[in-house]
């Protein structure tokens, strides 16, 4: 801790890095920052002198719905299996172009059902994340039967078991729904 100001100063970390990337990965934190040994903050500036690595996590997840909107696809609805079902992961609404989302809404239309395949929805209120679902919201919602298997990325799982800041990267068609399970 630098004296009396509440700060804490972090030491050089050893190895090269690959190996500072791994240690960080295996500790389970979010990034790291690098930064030239010469050079001094620079508040609200971005440099070359300091460079934010974040380590970002991903997996499948299944599709179970979506919020329409435009180009077809506001936000995938996602979630894997467990036990009790298919269990809600997240809202995706990240990593997608106009024609992606086409695309993936006019793949997800001969999949459309009634009902809900979550289990544990709705939830009693959105998270600060937008990882819930609450009721007024599922009336937004379309449903889709969950066959449909998603590569998503992203930064943690939250204490509600919600993803943080999820990207979209892709459709699978080399997994079956049924085998997607939380990492």
């Amino acid at each position: 801790m630098i004296e009396g100001s509440g700060l804490l100063l972090s030491l050089d970390l050893p190895g090269t890095a690959a190996q500072i990337v791994e240690a960080v990965r295996g500790l389970g934190l979010e990034g790291v920052i690098a930064k030239r040994r010469d050079s001094l903050y620079d508040s609200g500036e971005r440099t070359d002198d300091w460079l934010k690595l974040k380590l970002e996590l991903q997996q499948e997840f299944v599709i179970g719905g979506y919020r329409p909107g435009s180009n077809g696809i506001d936000a995938l609805l996602v979630g894997y299996y467990d036990d009790t079902g298919l269990r809600f992961a997240g809202k995706v609404r990240a990593g997608f172009v106009p024609h992606l989302r086409r695309e993936v809404f006019k793949a997800l239309q001969p999949h459309h059902v009634d009902d809900c395949p979550f289990v544990g929805l709705p939830n009693p209120k959105s998270s600060r994340w937008g990882g819930g679902v609450t009721a007024d919201e599922m009336r937004e919602m379309q449903w889709v039967k969950p066959e449909l298997v998603a590569q998503i990325r992203f930064v943690e799982w939250t204490a509600e078991g919600r993803l943080r800041h999820a990207a979209f990267l892709g459709l699978r068609s080399d997994k079956s729904a049924r085998e997607v399970r939380r990492e």
